[in-house]
């Protein structure tokens, strides 16, 4: 695997056609351990603008505010341009570098030199065509703000009690939401509180675009009539839930939303093998990518949830039924 100092001297010749030879800086050693430990440290001119390269090595993610903080320290050490560069950043991190104008190159994706007038962002977008979407972690949070939540003020700790993630995914969650828009995040002490600043209707018009089906699979399997008797321990999801929400008649099959890590013990009951769509033994499951009790505390699964899951079928009663389903929702 090449050296990341080969990395950025291959891209900055691929990309702004200069040639660069990324050099060790020496002055590292007066830096704080944390530092040296968290980065390596590069000396090189960008169209003669003398320039510090600082490579986090890191496997965890860090905050762009982290990220800034870290800048800042080394700048004591060093008076030139400063600029922070790593193998791969997600999109909702270098939408947050760029607002906060720290400086960044990801070999081989993306440029961002503010101080040189140079920002290779619509050159990443064109060759990838994606749109941003939130993560499954933020997905769910978003939703349960929207459903749930009757709090002005959030902190990380308190909605990874809630809906199960860790602190640390949690943190991930607030940089997307605060990259995004999606609420007003600031310190107090060293604890960051998020506040929507929109009303929910709001917040779900300006997130909808970010947000896509919590179904990542489907599976159609035969049960045993003893099984579907008992009573359930998952929740209806699809058209069944729509039937409950709306005038629309219940699908012949029945529709359940389930977790990954629940499906690996619920098949245990159930014989997956193809069935016809009216079998009376048949159910359909929906591998979710969130645990979709966190939303509820209906036996179906939220509105919105399921609003977004069936939003792409085209059947003209299928869309009569969502659109009833939300105007019964009171924002």
């Amino acid at each position: 695997m090449a050296a990341i100092s080969d990395k950025i001297r291959d891209y900055l010749n691929e990309t702004l056609g200069i040639a660069v030879s990324p050099a060790r800086w020496s002055g590292s050693r007066r830096l704080p351990v944390f530092l040296r430990d968290g980065y390596t440290f590069y000396e090189v001119d960008v169209l003669a603008v003398p320039c510090l390269l600082m490579s986090d090595g890191g496997n965890e993610a860090r905050s762009p505010a982290t990220v800034r903080k870290r800048i800042e320290q080394v700048r004591s050490k060093w008076d030139g341009e400063i600029i922070y560069v790593r193998d791969q950043l997600a999109a909702y991190e270098r939408k947050q570098l760029i607002v906060q104008k720290v400086p960044f190159i990801v070999p081989g994706n993306q440029l961002y030199l503010p101080m040189l007038g140079i920002d290779l962002r619509e050159h990443f977008r064109a060759r990838h065509q994606t749109a941003p979407i939130l993560s499954p972690a933020a997905h769910a949070t978003v939703l349960h703000l929207l459903l749930q939540a009757d709090e002005e003020v959030h902190t990380p700790a308190e909605l990874a009690r809630r809906l199960g993630y860790t602190k640390m995914s949690m943190t991930r969650v607030f940089n997307e939401l605060e990259a995004e828009e999606l609420g007003r995040i600031e310190m107090q002490g060293r604890e960051r509180r998020l506040t929507l600043g929109l009303t929910r209707l709001e917040l779900w018009q300006k997130a909808l675009p970010l947000l896509r089906s919590p179904v990542k699979q489907r599976k159609h399997i035969r049960t045993h009539h003893d099984t579907r008797r008992r009573e359930p321990h998952w929740l209806t999801a699809g058209l069944s839930a729509l039937a409950t929400y709306s005038m629309l008649a219940p699908p012949p099959v029945p529709v359940i939303a389930a977790t990954t890590k629940q499906w690996k013990s619920l098949e245990q009951e159930f014989h997956e093998e193809p069935v016809v769509a009216s079998d009376p033994d048949g159910v359909d499951v929906e591998l979710w990518s969130y645990e979709p009790k966190l939303l509820t505390t209906r036996r179906e699964v939220d509105r919105l949830s399921l609003y977004l899951s069936l939003r792409d079928n085209d059947d003209e009663r299928v869309q009569a039924s969502l659109e009833e389903m939300m105007e019964g929702i009171p924002w």
